[in-house]
């Protein structure tokens, strides 16, 4: 698709159809795309929101003309009152939609590439992220679990109510935007990906880690086989994972969080010939992000000093072995989120505060392009 949109960049209007575009009208900041204004038609930038403020957004930085447009989901769908909903946690194109996981409103939301306006809202409860096959969307679900806490008035922390269900993933049909069952996974499934009529389902527990009786994160992988939509195996590869990916030719690669403590986030990997053969690639992921068959990844080997300024550094993964070392000054941000446009552009997320707008920061070739106020926790991204 992106090589396709090279080519017709040059010669046709920016959504390649015979009308107009709905949102062509849409105002927004000026940024300078020149060194890749032919690399795509938009790129999309979900904002999470702040849990439980209602305030998850939808951007989109159009190109070639170098435009950034805020909240346009609000813009083009003023019927829908409600918004987007309460807090966007993935978002990807299949074919002319956009598909966007809004956690707790437990919605996947639909939309037109092409004007952002709604075709379709799926109640799917607690989703997470959604992969694809080409007859369905898969997502990941918490099933509804939840774990609640107070302080009393020593400071002491504990638990006051919780629900702590194994995790679903749920099948909708792409035609017919209909839920057609699910299929239980393990404690709080998060990242997903699919690759030779398998799914690829990391599991993370980060509800039940917080739970008695033993407190434990989730460490396996499901591995589902799409024509049955059954767990046809399960491998085990360290604790709170959080995002799976597919690099196309047989390898997969799941990062994990680690605990904040004492085990440290990472990239591991495994082929589907032997998933059982788990690799550990290397250490200290804070965010990730695959173009290709390479997985890049941004992380500090100070993760557990939080009272340290973080010196990050970005490298990538090809073939199972950490092979890239690319070097960025990311003096001043905190990386939340992160996507890579190109090998050479790069594209990342700063929520600050986690309460007020954060910022999106564009470097092409090392060098930091710019850097705009954008929604609150931009943390998810595609381009079309």
């Amino acid at each position: 698709m992106l090589c396709g949109a090279l080519f017709l960049g040059a010669c046709q209007k920016i959504d390649y159809r015979e009308e107009p575009s709905k949102d062509e009208e849409l105002t927004g900041q000026l940024v300078d795309v020149s060194p890749f204004s032919g690399a795509a038609r938009k790129l999309f930038v979900l904002n999470e929101g702040q849990m439980g403020s209602n305030n998850a957004s939808l951007d989109f930085l159009r190109f070639p003309f170098g435009i950034y447009i805020s909240d346009a989901f609000a813009k083009m769908n003023p019927s829908v009152g409600a918004g987007l909903g309460d807090v966007g946690n993935d978002i990807a194109v299949i074919g002319e939609e956009l598909w966007m996981v809004v956690n707790n409103s437990g919605i996947v939301e639909v939309v037109s590439v092409f004007d952002e306006t709604e075709v379709a809202a799926i109640s799917v409860p607690t989703p997470r992220n959604i992969a694809f096959d080409d007859k369905y969307a898969y997502v990941t679900s918490w099933a509804g679990a939840f774990a609640t806490g107070a302080y009393d008035e020593y400071g002491n922390y504990s638990i006051t109510d919780y629900y702590n269900t194994k995790g679903q993933v749920y099948r909708i049909n792409l035609k017919t935007k209909q839920v057609e069952g699910s299929v239980e996974v393990g404690y709080q499934p998060e990242g997903i990906a699919y690759y030779g009529g398998k799914l690829y389902v990391a599991n993370s527990g980060g509800i039940s880690s917080q739970l008695p009786p033993s407190y434990s994160y989730d460490s396996t992988v499901s591995i589902i086989d799409a024509a049955s939509f059954k767990v046809s195996s399960t491998v085990d590869v360290q604790i709170n994972l959080k995002d799976v990916y597919s690099d196309g030719a047989g390898n997969i690669y799941v990062t994990t969080l680690g605990n904040f403590w004492d085990v440290h986030s990472g990239l591991y990997t495994f082929n589907v010939s032997n998933p059982t053969s788990v690799s550990l690639i290397s250490n200290y992921v804070s965010v990730s992000a695959i173009y290709g068959d390479t997985v890049y990844c941004i992380g500090t080997d100070t993760e557990f000093d939080w009272s340290a300024a973080h010196e990050y550094s970005l490298w990538g993964a090809q073939n199972g072995k950490k092979t890239i070392g690319i070097s960025l000054d990311l003096s001043g941000i905190a990386p939340y989120s992160f996507f890579v446009l190109d090998p050479n552009t790069f594209f990342i997320g700063d929520a600050g505060d986690y309460v007020n707008p954060g910022t999106l920061n564009c470097f092409h070739r090392g060098n930091k392009l710019w850097s705009i106020q954008v929604g609150v926790c931009p943390g998810h991204f595609v381009a079309y």
